[in-house]
């Protein structure tokens, strides 16, 4: 190298071609010789002897004109080593540096340098790139990996499973020093979480309704199982891309489906049905529990009522029991004659049989007592008094009165 670098320097001299015309190269010891004595007079303050013309001294070079170009050369290759330091680090990205293989310090993205290789090294470490690992499948869904697939449900039933998981970096120390693979590790955190997950799960749960959950949880325990291995990484999100029984019994699980999506039917118009008649069922009850409650009430008030009305009775009965009495057969009779429209007594003097049109004799009563078409309307009656009957009926009572009181 020293050798090529005295051969550039002496491209510029203008003893290049001095041998009349002769275009060849210079003799190397002479060139040798002259960038000796340069150096020399650089380092040293005086120029070396014969340097200025093309007849100098011939012989070797002196020890200090080896020393300047050696400290030169060593200047140079220092520069050279210091400069071999410097490295960019993109925004997205961080260096981690290591002193003699081990962790020194983490640097931010820009213009960085350090203590050149053999003494530091750096590695760069891209802490915005999301990773992905696939379980179950590779590439593609049909590219299917069965021993990370397939796995057991709660009900004994096996199922088969392909999801993918997606991480990113939270920690580069951690990351870079407590892994020697990364991938294997997150893949092998996630076939555990999914198989704790799925184990206590029932098939349809994991199938259908609870494949979100499902995803949720063993993120949850994925993150624990990498927290606890310190290997600094952050779980983004669990997908499941795929989730079906088994190849081998898909017809079998097919027909189990149907049928309970008819049994989830039966029970569906079983319950429309239920809805429709228990509310009139319970509307009915309702209704009829009112009407024995109004019948209780009524009841209940009646007797009161009486109860009430017979101790007035009572007392007026205790005042005057003869008079209470006769008041009291009055009432009875009127309410019986008024709702009957014959009557048949048995004279006992006699053997006959008296009959008494009640209605009829109403009916003569009332054409006797109606005006004439010319004479002036008479008042009606108002709704509370009483009809007027003929003198027929209050000689008929009377004549029962007495009979009555015969018998006593």
């Amino acid at each position: 190298m020293f050798r090529r670098l005295l051969t550039l320097m002496s491209l510029n001299d203008p003893q290049w071609g001095r041998k009349g015309g002769n275009q060849g190269p210079p003799d190397l010891e002479e060139l040798w010789r002259k960038a000796n004595q340069r150096l020399a007079g650089l380092f040293a303050g005086r120029r070396g002897e014969g340097g200025g013309g093309g007849g100098g001294d011939s012989g070797p070079p002196g020890f200090a004109q080896m020393g300047g170009g050696a400290a030169i050369l060593a200047g140079v290759v220092l520069a050279v080593w210091l400069a071999s330091g410097f490295f960019i680090v993109d925004a997205s990205q961080r260096a981690v540096v290591l002193t003699f293989g081990r962790f020194s310090q983490i640097l931010e993205p820009g213009l960085q340098w350090r203590l050149p290789y053999p003494v530091q090294s750096h590695e760069i470490v891209n802490i915005s790139q999301v990773r992905t690992v696939e379980v179950g499948y590779r590439g593609t869904v049909k590219t299917k990996v069965l021993k990370e697939a397939l796995m057991l449900t709660d009900d004994e039933n096996i199922i088969d499973i392909q999801f993918a998981v997606q991480y990113t970096l939270k920690d580069i120390k951690d990351f870079l020093f407590n892994n020697r693979a990364p991938d294997e590790s997150v893949l092998q955190a996630a076939e555990t979480a999914f198989r704790e997950i799925v184990g206590k799960s029932k098939m349809d749960f994991v199938l259908y309704e609870g494949r979100e959950q499902v995803a949720v949880a063993a993120q949850r325990l994925m993150q624990d199982i990498l927290d606890r291995y310190k290997t600094g990484i952050q779980v983004q999100r669990v997908t499941m891309q795929n989730a079906q029984p088994p190849e081998q019994v898909q017809a079998a699980f097919d027909d189990a489906v149907k049928a309970g999506q008819d049994r989830e039917k039966q029970k569906n118009e079983g319950q429309a049905y239920a809805n429709d008649v228990v509310p009139k069922a319970r509307g009915t009850a309702s209704r009829l529990l009112q009407e024995a409650d109004g019948y209780k009430q009524r009841v209940i008030a009646t007797a009161e009522g009486d109860a009430s009305r017979f101790k007035q009775v009572l007392v007026e009965y205790s005042k005057a029991p003869a008079v209470t009495r006769d008041r009291m057969y009055l009432d009875a009779m009127q309410q019986i004659m008024t709702n009957t429209t014959k009557v048949m007594l048995d004279v006992k003097a006699g053997g006959n049989l008296l009959y008494l049109p009640l209605d009829k004799l109403m009916q003569m009563g009332g054409a006797m007592t109606a005006p004439a078409p010319d004479a002036a309307p008479a008042v009606k009656p108002s709704a509370s008094e009483p009809p007027v009957t003929p003198d027929t009926s209050s000689r008929s009572r009377d004549a029962l009165r007495g009979r009555e009181r015969e018998g006593r």
